[in-house]
């Protein structure tokens, strides 16, 4: 890819309590790609997207995202600057219909005419958020509620948008409908960083992707070029 990089993580450590689970992480993602980061349960994946959002402070290391500085900043801040996160676990709002729930994603805006615009966008891109928006999101199914956390991610009209696992627990013909999203998504021009527990899916769809073990990078490479590697076939693609 020839875009810029976006997204600059360098020498990146972090931790829970006295234990550290991540060891000088580095990645790139430049505009334009999606980037997938693959690895065992407990590699420090997601750990790695919570520094990156400010929801897990850092302990050494540096993140920029289009040229800032996101040290400093807290979590919303991060999402002021065009960066979402889909979190593991899809986090809606339970209570709250599907309609308030992606309201809620538009919180920091005020421009009436734009949310409305992207809340067509997202009913485009995922039309079972219309036809429930009235429903409580807790009444919605595991693949629904990840529909509906993509799209309230959406309608903070970010510029790069992570998620992380976004197949876990979710049955198969609903994970092919949210993968389709995330192709439609790139070609509209969305950057996207990509933790996934589906390697083999995840490198089909991604321009390039990193492989962390127990906290650190141990290979990076095109998504084709990583399918084809003998160590990540045996390791996470069952060949």
């Amino acid at each position: 890819m020839s875009g810029a990089a976006m997204l600059q993580v360098q020498g990146l450590c972090a931790g829970y309590g006295p234990i550290d689970v991540l060891h000088e992480v580095g990645l790139e993602v430049r505009a334009g790609e999606i980037v997938s980061l693959i690895g065992a349960n407990g590699a420090g994946k997601s750990s790695t997207l919570r520094c990156i959002s400010r929801i897990l402070r850092a302990r050494a290391g540096s993140l920029r995202f289009e040229g800032r500085d996101l040290g400093a900043l807290p979590a919303h801040e991060v999402v002021a600057c065009g960066l979402a996160h889909v979190p593991e676990g899809r986090r809606i709002f339970p209570r709250l219909t599907v309609r308030e729930n992606l309201e809620m994603g538009a919180y920091r805006r005020n421009d009436r005419d734009g949310i409305t615009k992207d809340l067509h966008h997202v009913h485009a891109l995922f039309p079972i958020l219309r036809d429930r928006e009235k429903q409580q999101g807790g009444t919605l199914s595991g693949g629904e509620q990840q529909m509906l956390a993509i799209g309230r991610a959406l309608m903070s009209r970010p510029r790069m948008l992570m998620m992380d696992e976004p197949s876990m627990g979710i049955a198969p013909i609903l994970v092919a409908r949210i993968f389709e999203a995330v192709k439609q998504l790139r070609a509209e021009g969305m950057t996207i960083l990509l933790v996934e527990q589906n390697a083999r899916a995840a490198l089909r769809l991604s321009d390039r992707a990193y492989v962390m073990e127990t906290g650190r990078i141990t290979l990076a490479g095109t998504g084709a070029e990583l399918l084809q590697d003998r160590r990540v076939q045996e390791a996470y693609l069952g060949d």
